[in-house]
């Protein structure tokens, strides 16, 4: 090679930038430790703890999977080896083995590794004769063939044989109606199928995979922005129930079950006299929101409903056309268990309220309702049949009674027609009855020739009258003129009067506390009000509603969970959950020993 290249291939060439290092720094023993945590695995998983409100940190694993596969030997000193080569001697020494019949000359030589094969444990199961074995099924060989008349003829045959049976259902309940037996469709239903129950628990599960966020926000969300809000509170949007057949009706009821407490009964019909027509009563739970559990239609308008405090599955519910009637949910039966009109009642007005009373001392159940012909009627069901005793009629000067039948016309032009009704909490003899012209009249069952005491309460007819859960002296009112109003009943003037600069649909005492109301006006909005924190306005004043023709007509709050429904003239039924500052429960205070 030429020297003038400029390469010098014997010497090791050097990096200009390579650090320069001294004598001790090259001779110094860096030691380097290895461990089992994988440097690119994720430190920060954080998820969110729905016991304990807040997110946590969740451990990462480290491990990594390298190579595995399952084996089927056993190591032969070890107990399990031992106990599988004496079960093996022992299976060899007897005469019937498979070991002592085979041949003897070669003998079995043993792995190389001390190791015994696991499928030695399993016994081999001797052959069965011929006697032991089950008999065969029967068979038979068939061939056919089919044109199209004669799959014609076959679907003939069989539309024939379902009207056979479907005219021998109709003669059996046309038999049984005449002894006074309810049969109807829904029997049938129930009787064909047996697994309606099961289907009814699948559809639960569905639904409520379905909707599991508002599930869960139902069971454990609790809104941590009333921390910052001072004494407000919020209405947080649930479930909507609306069934099809319900368009074009308004919900005009509703009431929550004593003893399912998500279960609560809807009665569908219309306020307006031109549009009256059918209605319905619908059960909703709060566990399937797509589909009503019962759905009951009617002939008239529903324009009130009340279920039963101790059987539950008893219904009263009151009509446009002026009656009543007692729906079973234990019957399946799409009518009612029986219906009646007052004997009385020479004009037939629609029932605005009616309310269940205690069992009377045949136990025989009871129930009163008014209506707008100003009567106060107490019902006593007795067997199938309803039996009607006016107990006492609303009128400007006070309550009369025994007006005679020809007099009635004229005895009604100067009788006040009732409007809503609430029986005392604690004393079952006192009830409150409102009227279409504004006044609330507090009245006895002992005493039906006059009224205990009248209140002068609104300008218009009032809506709803409600005794309080806890105090035995108050009560709450709310009419037409858009004032609710609070009293008690030994001061004929209001202790508190709210303007909500609007028509109110209905009022509700919360069953948590004796100082939380809340009121549905025809705005949309929801308020509720809690008279220990501020007696002027209320601590939560919600739109519900985003229609602006939409009108709210009642409210109800459930008897155990932090939840209200609210219903409007489109038959729609919105449920909300309470925020903490809407239910707080009053402070007991203790009386100081003098």
């Amino acid at each position: 090679m030429d020297k003038g290249d400029g390469l010098d291939r014997g010497k090791k060439s050097k990096p200009s930038d390579q650090l320069k290092l001294t004598e001790a720094e090259l001779k110094e023993n860096i030691t380097k430790v290895l461990n089992t945590h994988n440097p690119h695995a994720p430190q920060n998983i954080v998820r969110f703890n729905y016991k304990e409100g807040v997110y946590q940190r969740v451990s990462v694993d480290h491990t990594a999977i390298l190579f595995e596969m399952e084996s089927n030997i056993v190591y032969q000193d070890s107990e399990e080896g031992r106990r599988l080569m004496l079960k093996q001697a022992e299976e060899e020494d007897r005469p019937d083995s498979v070991a002592s019949k085979a041949d003897k000359k070669g003998v079995k030589l043993g792995n190389f590794f001390h190791f015994t094969d696991r499928a030695t444990q399993t016994l081999n199961n001797p052959p069965r004769q011929i006697n032991c074995q089950t008999a065969p099924p029967p068979r038979s060989i068939f061939s056919a063939t089919a044109n199209q008349w004669q799959i014609y003829d076959a679907y003939c045959e069989e539309l024939q044989k379902q009207e056979k049976q479907k005219a021998t259902l109709l003669k059996k309940e046309t038999d049984k109606s005449k002894k006074g037996v309810l049969v109807t469709e829904t029997q049938v239903l129930f009787s064909i199928s047996p697994l309606a129950k099961e289907t009814k628990i699948l559809e639960r599960m569905v639904h409520q995979n379905t909707f599991d966020e508002i599930a869960q926000d139902f069971k454990y969300f609790e809104d941590p922005s009333d921390k910052f809000r001072g004494q407000e509170g919020t209405l947080l949007p649930l479930w909507t129930f609306q069934h099809e057949e319900t368009r074009g009706l308004s919900v005009t009821a509703l009431c929550w079950n004593s003893k399912y407490q998500d279960l609560f009964a809807v009665g569908m019909g219309s306020y307006d006299f031109c549009k009256q027509g059918r209605g319905m009563i619908v059960f909703y739970s709060l566990k399937n929101s797509s589909f009503p559990e019962y759905v009951f239609p009617t002939t008239s308008g529903v324009q009130c409903l009340d279920i039963h405090p101790q059987h539950f599955y008893l219904t009263v519910v009151g009509f446009y056309d002026g009656c009543v009637a007692v729906y079973n949910l234990k019957k399946k039966s799409l009518e009612p268990v029986c219906k009646g009109t007052p004997k009385t009642s020479l004009l037939t007005n629609p029932v605005w309220q009616v309310r269940w009373q205690n069992d009377d001392i045949d136990n025989n159940h009871n129930f009163f309702s008014v209506s707008a012909d100003s009567r106060v009627v107490s019902w006593t069901l007795i067997k199938h049949e309803l039996i009607s005793t006016e107990t006492i009629r609303l009128s400007v000067n006070g309550g009369l009674s025994n007006v005679p039948d020809d007099e009635q016309l004229q005895y009604f032009s100067s009788t006040a027609g009732g409007t809503s009704l609430d029986f005392h909490k604690q004393t079952d003899h006192l009830f409150l009855v409102g009227t279409e012209q504004g006044k609330i009249h507090k009245c006895s069952i002992h005493y039906s020739s006059k009224f205990l005491k009248t209140y002068n309460a609104h300008n218009s007819a009032v809506y709803t009258v409600k005794w309080n859960h806890f105090h035995p002296r108050v009560f709450i009112s709310c009419s037409a003129d858009w004032t609710v109003k609070i009293w008690d009943d030994t001061i004929k003037v209001p202790v508190f009067t709210f303007d909500l600069m609007s028509a109110i649909g209905d009022v509700a005492w919360a069953p948590y506390s004796s100082t939380i109301f809340a009121a549905v006006t025809i705005d949309g909005i929801v308020r509720v009000f809690d008279l220990s924190i501020n007696k002027y306005e209320a601590i939560c004043q919600q739109l519900v509603v985003a229609k602006k023709k939409t009108k709210l007509t009642h409210i109800e709050f459930n008897p155990v969970h932090p939840v209200i429904i609210v219903g409007d003239d489109q038959g729609l039924v919105s449920s909300f959950k309470l925020s903490p500052n809407l239910r707080k429960t009053p402070k007991v205070r203790k009386q100081m020993e003098i």
